[in-house]
């Protein structure tokens, strides 16, 4: 009977599993992770922030929503990663690495939340944390 490695079944390859066996859920499988980044800097003209985040959003389509004023943006959206280390990495990166490409104002990242799936949606159910990101897209404060 073959066996398919680790992972390969969830990129569409098919795993068999001998009679009386179970099959297990392999452990490094990605997760998603909702990710809150904030960034605060010198004050920029709001409709240029304006077009600087709507391109980091066709950039980075997983983008849900940001909210920004002339000298702070948030930015919140879900990142597929292996574990939290993984990505609070990729959200640390986002900023710096679209800023040429999508016009960013030279801010610094003030803070950063990354909770698993599970707790978002618990502190949404309990009435705690910011609500869910709606309307998507990019909105000022």
């Amino acid at each position: 009977m073959r066996r398919v490695r680790p992972g390969a079944a969830s990129r569409g390859a098919l795993t068999s599993v001998a009679a009386g066996d179970t099959y297990e859920e392999p452990k490094d499988l990605p997760r998603l992770w909702h990710v809150t980044l904030s960034v605060s800097g010198e004050r920029v003209p709001l409709p240029e922030l304006r077009r600087a985040l709507e391109q980091l959003a066709h950039d980075h389509p997983f983008l849900l929503t940001s909210r920004y004023a002339t000298d702070h943006a948030e930015i919140r959206y879900w990142e597929e990663a292996r574990d939290l280390h993984d990505a609070a990495a990729v959200a640390l990166r986002l900023w710096g690495e679209h800023r040429q490409s999508a016009g960013l104002p030279p801010w610094e990242i003030v803070g950063l939340e990354v909770i698993d799936r599970e707790t978002y949606h618990h502190r949404i159910a309990e009435g705690y944390g910011p609500a869910p990101a709606t309307p998507v897209g990019v909105h000022p404060f």
